[in-house]
């Protein structure tokens, strides 16, 4: 067993921080394989917008609506994997959205990692779910390799109806992270974790990189193939 959780932790670090793949690389990809990466995406969107509406279900315990209408980004990471075992990993593949001046802009696609040291054991799925506060935050974002904590201000954000989104903290944070694990939502200090364009499957999709499509004239969800509009649609009717 303690094998097994060093195997796969080491397995999620690796994922994360390995380079740039076939398409990234411009290598050819065949039709069979984008047809493949379209329907990850596709899935990947759903279990996105799954997460959010689940979270939002619970009203008392779930993210504030008034947040929701001033983000200028929602990024979901739904059921990332944990495992530890003295050397810890966590890995999985996600999904942001942007505000547009009509909606929310098409998904742009990421993945994130990350590796911790000391007593801890054990495996476990994770939902994330990160609120872009502002344009300071959203270029953070956009970066190659953003780490979480380690660049601009992250802070637990606040879960409830009746949570007060005016605090200090609150108001100067960039970023506001929030967790969803064994059944039990709440804000997180999210630290050390490294985010990244998934190039391969925003290229399968778009011919197109992440920054073409949040960047500073963002991809408006519209144009999105349908498949894909799911987690805009799902943002919107909670933001309003």
């Amino acid at each position: 067993m303690k094998r097994n959780f060093f195997a796969l932790a080491v397995a999620l670090l690796t994922l994360t921080f390995a380079g740039s793949t076939a398409i990234a690389q411009g290598k050819t990809v065949s039709d069979k394989d984008k047809g493949k990466m379209l329907r990850a995406a596709v899935d990947r969107v759903n279990s996105s917008s799954a997460v959010l509406n689940e979270i939002m279900k619970i009203s008392d315990k779930s993210i504030p609506r008034d947040l929701l209408s001033k983000a200028e980004a929602v990024v979901v990471f739904p059921g990332a994997l944990k495992a530890a075992f003295v050397f810890g990993g966590q890995g999985g593949k996600g999904v942001v959205i942007r505000r547009t001046g009509s909606g929310w802009s098409a998904p742009d696609f990421l993945s994130m990692g990350g590796g911790s040291f000391g007593a801890q054991i054990g495996g476990q799925k994770t939902d994330y779910i990160l609120l872009i506060m502002n344009d300071k935050g959203l270029k953070k974002l956009m970066q190659d390799n953003f780490e979480i904590g380690a660049e601009g201000s992250v802070a637990a954000g606040p879960v409830g109806r009746t949570a007060s989104a005016s605090t200090n903290v609150r108001l100067d944070a960039e970023i506001l992270s929030y967790s969803r694990s064994k059944g039990l939502f709440a804000g997180i200090a999210l630290k050390g974790v490294v985010i990244s364009q998934d190039e391969d499957l925003n290229r399968a999709v778009y011919e197109k990189s992440g920054r073409d499509i949040i960047g500073a004239n963002p991809m408006n969800g519209s144009n999105a193939p349908a498949g894909l509009q799911k987690l805009g649609e799902t943002v919107e009717r909670y933001a309003k």
